[in-house]
């Protein structure tokens, strides 16, 4: 195999070779042999076979040594005895290299097993050593072993399996030698053409590398970055670097992308040589990235990465490297100035060689603004600006990521190409620049784009409303459906269980009117002339006992019963009956109220009739009958309205409003526009903003109440507001006094007025407003009836309860003395005073503390208390009364539906009106429901009590969320004791790890210390990869274009008679 020539030495140069990345090939990377170059000589064990037979066996060895196509050339050109000799030389090699070790199996199963580990804290010294002693060994037989030793590591995927242990590294392993080493062993497989091909197209792969950054670690720094700054020059490899460290940003937090290496840059060990390599390697890798894939043609690319490093501060941290006085240093500081004035000229070229100071935002606005001004360009560069006014600029908030989007935008345009791709990966993701500009072109296609998507939106939500109110009519019938399904079934059970009680019952009485019969024929045999009794039909009234000795003929019997049994008396008639029409007499009359004067009413009184109709003054007026005695009898307003300006009045109250202002400009002749408002300005106000949320039409309206609201119209909220404006009885004759003006009302007076006219309008309302809610209440009820039951039958039969019970009995009986010992029960309220109790040892331990400590030892099933009672905190927040009231709303609201519907059965039907057979089908599926809810609520009540009773507790004192929230808190605090007791334990694990740890670490770090220093000088043979970061390293990949800018340098300087201080070509400074 060719010899390598190691980095630093005083080659005259490097020519790079680059195959396409995307290609089949694999990237190459080929340099000049050395002038120098010469075999070893060795002497063959075997006999030369003959010459076909050697080139053959010849070219098998060259193939497994994966060497370029110049070198293959030059080993083919060898004599046929050097040929023999490295061939027998190879083969011994092999032959000697035949153990395990030499197998890519052995490698893997050692870092699979290694990063299964992941921690260095249980490993002896020894172990550790032996760890770093078989990644070493890999690194050189990635290095030294045959092609075919590569291409089997790559098949059984061993790049993955030193990714996972980079990955599963814990802070001792990243800090440690072993780090060091897994990054040297992707070096070394990156120096074979497939292992570099394969590190490259890996998903991970670099991003990974790239986290190693987060070492303190200055070796491991080091080796990262010279791999990164290498994969810069092979092509394809330059994105994948921008992507590497915008991926590091969010692993390590940094609030810029460049931050830590910024950071490292300036930070001093304290070591010369590590603190020189390190800021060498980093100087070397930005140069990289700024000269670099889209860097190498693109001189925005180069300025918009290097503002990013200037943005960190980078120029003022050059300035202070100078001091280390190191020549390779320098040669990476002097690139990064040159190649940074040079672009700085190039730049300054585009506007006349203007010299600016681009930190100052006025020139740069000034430069900008004289190259925008008389073009085209310069209004929307006026409207940027103006728009920029108005964005955020308070300093809290999301105020920078407005700014940032900005600025985003504006990199995008600038970055990228024609084909729409980016050569950075922080820009916006699917914004193409060239697409936008190409639809700001025709504005007035993109217009009716515009206009045809709002129709398109509009035609959506239209019919998304359409399809929501069938969905929510869908809904109602599907619910409604299921409960009267649900219903049906359960009043089906209860028949059967209703007819088999009556069966019985039935049974039960014939058998006793038998056994009633067969003793009045004993007693009538036994009184001589007594009339024989005859037997009632089976389950009809039985007839009255004869009447007792001795009083015959004084008591009459009482008089038998109406067939059919007791009848119940009339019901009442219902109330808020339909008032009488205007003009008619109620049948019968009405009788006078009490205290009224019989006969004629009191003289009517002559008021003025206004000329148009008036707002109306809402006031109570006082009943004729309550007049006498009092101030109104000594009133005479005739008098006022000869005094009153009457037609001031009627200008100033008048209830026609305008619809439009008026205009001064009597000239326009204009008419105004009237309405008619009779009710209050406030309440019309409210009804006209409820009206414009329902979107409405009185008559729609109209028909969803007539049809209990079939279509489901009328959400629950809106019903709630629409029970708020029904008419009252001063609105409904004022109404009727200007029907005939009723084209002219207002809004709100059309709506009240069309709602007086439906028959009952309040009571349908109600009864809508109630259907609707039901499920609703009945749904929110129900959990807590159910919540009652279920935490009562589980606080009596927990077995663990009982037995905890016991264990506080016996600890309480144990600790008091006297009168508060020998105790055989107590309170339940007790147990919340369990943790009041502290121990005299440590005052953060309580008696709850020590109860579930020995718990645990001695009774841990009575731990698992806590699953059974697991409904305990929701019974806690039931309460009884509130619970009772919900329940007597639902009854008191049923009734007032069943008195309606009664009305409504007695009432002709108008077309339309499905208040009866609506309602009659709620009344039978809500009674039920009612019904099922009463029973749980019973049922509950009674296992309350029983559990109440079974701690011996008052039951006609303690309610349930007393009873309940006792045993809630008594639960919460014995999870936070039991989560107490854990930490704890964990704080004494955590304090014993950690003494054990120090110890380890002190001796780890002795180790490393040694470590270090065995190693200093140990280093690898390099190969092509590592022939690349030397060249990186040494500055030599820059030779070509540093030579080239120092020459424009001279001749810069020759023209510039001036001489100054600064930075030579220095025409836009940042």
């Amino acid at each position: 195999m060719a010899p390598r020539k190691r980095g630093g030495g005083g080659r005259g140069g490097l020519s790079f070779i680059f195959c396409c990345f995307n290609s089949s090939d694999h990237p190459e990377i080929t340099y000049r042999l050395r002038e120098d170059f010469a075999l070893q000589a060795m002497e063959p064990a075997l006999p030369m076979p003959g010459s076909d037979e050697l080139d053959g066996m010849f070219s098998e060895l060259v193939d497994e040594l994966d060497l370029t196509e110049k070198h293959r050339e030059a080993m083919f050109a060898l004599p046929a005895e050097k040929k023999w000799q490295i061939y027998c030389s190879k083969k011994k090699e092999q032959e000697e290299n035949k153990s395990a070790t030499s197998w890519p199996e052995f490698y893997i199963d050692q870092l699979n097993a290694m990063a299964a580990r992941k921690t260095l804290l249980a490993l002896e010294k020894e172990d550790e050593e032996e760890r770093n002693k078989t990644i070493e060994s890999l690194k050189t037989a990635l290095r030294t072993q045959p092609m075919r030793f590569v291409t089997r590591f790559i098949d059984l995927d061993g790049l993955t399996c030193i990714l996972n242990f980079l990955k599963s590294m814990d802070y001792e392993t990243t800090e440690s030698q072993i780090h060091t080493s897994l990054i040297g062993c992707i070096k070394a497989l990156m120096n074979n053409s497939q292992g570099r091909a394969h590190v490259l197209s890996h998903t991970e792969s670099i991003n990974i590398i790239a986290q190693s950054l987060a070492t303190e670690n200055i070796k491991t720094k080091v080796a990262v970055l010279e791999i990164m700054g290498a994969v810069c020059l092979v092509p394809g490899g330059h994105k994948k670097i921008l992507e590497a460290m915008l991926h590091y940003q969010r692993f390590a937090c940094e609030r810029t992308r460049f931050q830590t290496l910024i950071n490292d840059l300036d930070r001093s060990t304290g070591r010369y040589r590590d603190e020189v390599n390190l800021k060498t390697a980093i100087m070397s890798f930005i140069n990289a990235v700024l000269s670099q894939g889209a860097g190498e043609a693109s001189l925005e690319f180069r300025i918009h990465l290097r503002y990013e490093f200037l943005m960190l501060g980078i120029q003022p941290v050059i300035d202070k490297l100078r001091s280390h006085d190191n020549s390779t240093l320098d040669r990476h500081l002097d690139y990064f100035e040159m190649l940074r004035n040079e672009d700085e000229l190039a730049l300054s070229k585009r506007f006349e060689s203007a010299h600016i100071d681009t930190k100052s935002a006025t020139q740069v606005f000034d430069l900008i603004r004289k190259k925008m001004n008389h073009t085209d360009a310069y209004p929307h560069f006026m409207s940027v600006l103006h728009h920029c006014l108005l964005m955020p600029h308070k300093r809290s908030g999301n105020t920078v990521q407005y700014w940032l989007l900005l600025d985003r935008i504006v990199q995008q345009m600038v970055l990228q190409n024609d084909k729409g791709h980016d050569p950075d990966v922080t820009p916006l993701e699917n914004f193409n620049v060239k697409n936008v500009v190409r639809m700001l072109v025709n504005e007035n296609e993109v217009k009716q784009w515009k206009e045809q998507a709002e129709k398109m939106r509009k035609e959506h939500h239209e019919l998304q409303q359409k399809f929501e109110k069938k969905e929510r009519e869908c809904d109602a019938k599907t619910q409604e459906k299921e409960d009267m399904m649900q219903t049906l079934n359960k009043m089906k059970e209860k028949l059967e269980k209703e007819s088999c009680e009556h069966k019985n019952v039935k049974q039960q009485v014939a058998e006793l009117t038998a056994r009633l019969h067969e003793l009045s024929t004993r007693q009538a045999a036994v009184v001589p002339g007594g009339p024989p009794l005859t037997p009632g039909p089976p389950g009809g009234p039985l007839p009255p006992p004869p009447p007792m000795p001795g009083f015959g003929g004084l008591c009459p019997p009482p008089p038998p019963p109406p067939p059919g049994g007791m009848m119940p008396p009339p019901p009442p008639p219902p109330p808020g009956g339909p008032p009488p029409p205007l003009g008619r007499p109620i049948a019968g009359g009405v009788p006078p109220p009490p205290g009224a004067p019989l006969g004629s009413s009191m003289k009517k009184k002559n008021i003025p009739q206004p000329s148009n109709p008036l707002k109306s003054f809402n006031w109570s007026k006082l009943a004729e009958n309550k007049l006498e005695g009092t101030v109104w009898m000594e009133v005479d307003d005739a008098k006022v309205f000869k005094i009153l300006d009457l037609e001031d009045i009627e200008k100033t109250f008048s209830a026609y409003q305008r619809q439009q202002k008026e205009l001064e400009d009597d000239t326009l002749g204009s008419r105004k526009v009237k309405e008619l408002s009779l009710i209050d300005g406030r309440r019309a106000q409210n009804c006209n903003i409820l009206l414009s949320r329902l979107k409405l039409s009185n008559e729609e309206i109209k028909r969803a109440i007539l049809t209990m609201d079939e279509q489901e119209d009328l959400p629950k909220d809106m019903l709630e507001q629409l029970l708020k404006f029904v008419p009252e009885k001063s609105d409904v004759d004022l109404l009727e006094e200007h029907k005939h003006e009723l084209d002219r009302m207002a809004k709100p007076d059309r709506f009240l007025y069309e709602m007086s006219r439906i028959n009952h309008y309040q009571q349908r309302l109600q009864s809508l407003y109630f259907k609707k809610k039901f499920a609703e209440r009945v749904a929110e009820i129900k959990p807590k009836v159910e919540a009652l039951a279920k935490a009562s039958k589980d606080i009596l039969h927990s077995r663990n309860l009982k037995q905890l019970l016991e264990v506080v009995l016996a600890f309480g009986n144990y600790m008091n003395k006297g009168q508060r010992g020998n105790a055989f029960g107590f309170k339940v309220s007790s147990l919340n005073k369990i943790g009041d109790t502290k121990s005299s040892i440590d005052k953060n331990i309580t008696l709850l503390h020590y109860l579930i400590t020995i718990l645990e030892k001695k009774y841990p099933k009575v731990l698992l208390f806590q699953g059974d009672l697991q409904s305990i905190p929701e019974a806690a927040k039931v309460n009884m009364t509130e619970l009772e009231k919900d329940i007597g709303n639902l009854r008191s609201g049923l009734k007032s539906v069943e008195s309606e519907l009664d009305y409504q059965k007695k009432r002709p039907q108008e077309h339309g009106d499905k208040f009866v057979s609506v309602v009659s089908q709620f009344i039978t599926v809500a009674s039920f429901s009612f019904s099922d809810v009463e029973d749980s609520l019973t049922e509950a009540k009674e296992l309350f009590l029983r559990a109440v009773k079974h701690f011996g507790e008052d039951a006609s004192k303690m309610q349930p969320d007393e009873f309940f929230g006792i045993f809630d808190q008594f639960l919460q605090s014995f999870a936070e004791a039991q989560q107490e007791n854990e930490n704890m334990r964990r704080r004494k694990e955590e304090e014993e790890r950690r003494a054990k740890l120090e110890a380890q670490l002190k001796e780890q770090r002795e180790k490393e210390r040694k470590n270090r220093k065995a190693k200093a000088n140990g280093e690898d043979d390099g190969g092509e990869f590592d022939d690349l970061v030397s060249a990186l390293r040494s500055g030599e990949v820059f030779d070509k274009d540093l030579s080239k800018m120092k020459r424009n340098r001279k001749r810069i300087n020759s023209q510039n008679t001036d001489s100054s201080r600064e930075r030579p070509v220095t025409k836009l400074n940042f």
